[in-house]
C-alpha cells in the first residue's frame, strides 16, 4: 500500500519519538546515564506534550496563547486531588488512568468556559486575557483548602482551621502548601506513550476536514466566513483540544513529584513564555519541530552545567542559532535547494 507523504511524515515523528525513548533506555539500562539525567527525563515529556499542544493553538489556529500552564495546572490539581483521594480504594493502574480521563476533561472544560469569551478576541489582546487565566488560575488554588472526613469533603479559603474536619479527616488541599504525597506514577515510559498519543490526536486532526477548516480560519478569518466555515465551532474545537492536551502533560507532572504546589516556578508567566520559545524555535505549525526543541532546550542547561560560567551563554546562542537556521529566508532557500538537490527516497519514487 502505498502511503501519501502527510502519512510519511507522521511516521516519521512517531519514529523519532520511538527511537529517541530506546536510546535513553539502552543508555539506562548499561548505566551511562546518571541519576541526575534520568530524573529529568519524565519533564522532558511532559513539556514536549504542552509544547505539541501550545503549537496546535498558536502554529494551526493561529491564536497567541500565554495561558496554558493554567490547564496543565487544573489538569494537576485536578489529578492529583482524585489519585489522593482514591489512593486506598483503587489499584495504581485503574486509578492513574481515571486520573488521566479527570485531568483531561476538567482542563477542556476550563478551555471550553476561557474559550467562549477569549476566542472573540485576536492578536495581543487574547495573549494578554491567556496569560491573566493562567495567573488568576494558579493565584485561586493557592485559597484553596479542601479536606475529607467521613462526613464528606470539606472546603475552605481561609485556613485549614476552617475545615471543622474530624480527626481522623485527611486534609488534601493545603492553601499555598499545596498536595501532598501524590502517587509516584509518572514514568519515562507512561509518558512517552502520552506523547505519542498526542501527536496522534494533533497531526490526524491537521489532515483531517476539520484541520483544514481550523488552518483556513488561521489564514483568512473572513475568507473562512464567506466560504460557510463555522469559525467559532472550529476555532473552539483547537482551543479545547488543546487545553485537554495540556491537562495531560498536567497529570504527568503531578505523578512525578511528592509535593504539588501552583507555585510560578512551573505555572506562571515565565513558564508559558518557555513553552512558546519551545514553539518557536521549533517551528510554528511544525508539530515535530516543537517537540525537538522542547526536548533539546529542556536538556540543553543541564547538559552544559559542567561549564559553569559560559552555560547560558551557549544556551542563547544555540537559541540564536535555530531561530536563523528555522526563519531565516537565507537558510530557508538553501535547505530548499538541499532537498531538491538530495531528495529522499520516497521523493524519489514520486518523482
Amino acid at each position: 500500500m502505498k502511503l501519501s507523504k502527510k502519512s510519511k511524515d507522521n511516521l516519521i515523528t512517531y519514529g523519532i519519538v520511538i527511537v529517541a525513548y530506546v536510546i535513553f533506555q539502552i543508555l539506562a539500562a548499561t548505566g551511562n546515564l546518571s541519576s541526575h539525567m534520568k530524573g529529568l527525563l519524565v519533564p522532558m515529556t511532559y513539556y514536549a506534550v504542552i509544547a505539541v499542544a501550545l503549537n496546535l493553538c498558536v502554529g494551526i489556529l493561529g491564536e497567541l496563547s500565554i495561558g496554558h500552564c493554567g490547564f496543565m495546572c487544573i489538569g494537576a490539581f485536578t489529578s492529583a486531588f482524585f489519585s489522593k483521594i482514591t489512593e486506598n480504594s483503587l489499584p495504581m493502574v485503574p486509578r492513574f488512568i481515571l486520573a488521566f480521563v479527570i485531568g483531561i476533561a476538567f482542563a477542556a472544560l476550563f478551555g471550553f468556559l476561557i474559550g467562549i469569551p477569549v476566542l472573540r478576541l485576536k492578536g495581543d489582546y487574547l495573549a494578554i486575557v491567556t496569560l491573566a487565566f493562567g495567573e488568576i488560575i494558579k493565584n485561586v488554588i493557592n485559597a484553596f483548602y479542601i479536606g475529607v472526613d467521613g462526613n464528606g469533603v470539606h472546603f475552605s479559603m481561609k485556613n485549614s482551621m476552617e475545615l471543622g474536619m474530624e480527626k481522623d479527616g485527611l486534609l488534601i488541599v493545603n492553601g499555598a502548601m499545596g498536595i501532598t504525597g501524590t502517587p509516584h506514577n509518572s514514568s519515562f515510559t507512561v509518558g512517552i506513550v502520552v506523547l505519542l498519543i498526542a501527536l496522534f490526536v494533533v497531526q490526524n486532526l491537521v489532515n483531517s476536514r476539520d484541520g483544514r477548516a481550523i488552518m483556513a480560519v488561521r489564514d483568512n478569518y473572513i475568507a473562512a466566513e464567506a466560504t460557510g466555515i463555522n469559525v467559532t465551532r472550529y476555532k473552539m474545537m483547537a482551543f479545547v483540544i488543546s487545553a485537554a492536551i495540556a491537562g495531560a502533560a498536567g497529570v504527568l507532572f503531578s505523578h512525578n513529584i511528592t509535593t504539588l504546589t501552583a507555585s510560578s516556578q512551573y505555572f506562571g508567566y515565565n513558564a508559558s513564555i518557555m513553552i512558546l520559545v519551545y514553539v518557536v524555535l521549533g517551528g510554528i505549525g511544525n508539530i515535530r519541530g516543537s517537540v525537538i526543541a522542547a526536548c533539546v532546550l529542556y536538556l540543553l542547561p543541564e547538559l552544559l552545567r559542567g561549564f559553569n560560567t559560559y552555560r547560558m551563554l551557549i544556551y542563547s546562542i544555540v537559541l540564536i542559532v535555530m531561530m536563523i537556521v528555522n526563519w531565516s529566508p537565507k537558510v530557508l532557500e538553501w535547505r530548499k535547494r538541499t532537498v531538491d538537490k538530495f531528495p529522499l527516497p520516497w521523493k524519489k519514487q514520486n518523482a
